[in-house]
């Protein structure tokens, strides 16, 4: 007989939180789907903090359904609830998107010791998911790390580190960053209204960029990640001509399309004198959850050949991942967890630190 909802419900009724209580009395199991011997859930937490004590919950949670007859795999993410939306405040006196102000040749980042661009050819690739989860990976292997989301027009950062709060500025000079996970992050779309669109010219594009290096408060950091917006517009152009980058790093996925992108991407890194520092190929596999078998969706090695023939190095290959989708959604990258991804993260950490990257 077909395993359904109310069994599981039944099985996870059982496991008990430190409180005494049990996940489904609590009602903290979320988005709980059965397909065929495959079982998924989401157990959410009230807070980040208790999230962070329910690691063996977790897992107990994960064995007791697979333990099920008529289960044959269990995927169970375990994240918080988003705090509740702040209260209105008056924003800081600070204009956000100005034309720029004139600089003399490419100037550095005060207190940041390496800047790592992170661009790709097109959208739709991963950049912004890889740029996230690589700095959250990065600060748990003890770098002291920052994150700029550059994506003007379309900025997900905040969204995927799960910040809301608008930064401070004081004096309507310096801007303020925030924290997460362990990350300095600063995103255009703290500071603007996330529900109406960033209708702006080039030099206001460039005035924007100029400011979020220059008068964020970064502090003393080892590496700068900036997450660059897709294509080859101003914002790579002007972070090219008027910082002074360690180099950059392009995202594509395997397939044709993609790298035909990947390719214009590397060649304006390159007319502008900027290092590429390596090639990562994400959604480069998927394992079935239900039977392990891997299969190559946007084919398959296609970034590590163009990597070879264009002499870079070849950085690593990430899988496309449903665990690392609802994490991003959710706001908690999917690297600050102890999954099989997370430990992708990590050894991809790795290798920018052996690099000397990071």
């Amino acid at each position: 007989m077909a395993i359904t909802r109310d069994d599981i419900l039944a099985v996870l009724s059982k496991v008990t939180l430190p409180n005494g209580r049990d996940l489904v009395a609590a009602d903290m199991i979320r988005a709980l789907s059965v397909e065929g011997y495959a079982v998924k859930f989401v157990i959410e937490a009230p807070s980040a903090e208790v999230a962070a004590q329910l690691s063996t919950v977790r897992d107990a949670a994960e064995a007791a359904v697979k333990d099920m007859n008529g289960v044959a795999s269990a995927s169970v993410v375990l994240t918080a609830h988003a705090p509740a939306a702040p209260k209105p405040q008056a924003p800081p006196s600070l204009k956000v998107g100005r034309h720029p102000t004139p600089q003399e040749g490419p100037a550095p980042v005060s207190g940041v010791d390496r800047i790592l661009a992170i661009g790709s050819g097109k959208g739709g690739v991963g950049k912004s998911t890889v740029s996230s989860n690589l700095a959250v990976a990065l600060a748990k292997e003890g770098r002291k790390v920052g994150l700029l989301d550059a994506d003007i027009y379309g900025p997900s950062q905040p969204r995927m580190m799960g910040v809301k709060k608008r930064p401070g500025s004081p004096d309507g000079k310096r801007i303020i960053p925030l924290q997460a996970h362990g990350v300095t992050m600063m995103s255009i779309g703290l500071m603007v209204d996330p529900n109406k669109a960033v209708v702006w010219r080039g030099p206001m594009l460039m005035g924007a960029l100029q400011q979020m290096l220059g008068q964020v408060e970064w502090g003393k950091l080892d590496v700068l990640i900036i997450d660059l917006p897709p294509g080859t517009g101003d914002v790579q152009l002007t972070l090219c001509q008027k910082t002074q980058l360690t180099g950059a790093v392009v995202v594509s996925t395997p397939q044709d399309v993609a790298l035909l992108d990947a390719r214009k991407a590397i060649d304006m890194f390159n007319s502008l004198r900027t290092p590429v520092l390596g090639l990562i190929e994400n959604m480069s596999m998927f394992h079935c959850p239900n039977c392990g078998h891997e299969a190559h969706i946007f084919g398959h090695g296609g970034v590590a050949a163009e990597a070879e023939k264009l002499n870079v190095p070849f950085l690593g290959a990430l899988p496309i991942d449903l665990e690392t989708r609802v994490a991003g959604d959710a706001g908690t990258p999917i690297a600050a967890g102890n999954s099989a991804m997370a430990e992708s993260y990590r050894s991809l950490a790795k290798r920018f630190i052996e690099g000397g990257l990071a």
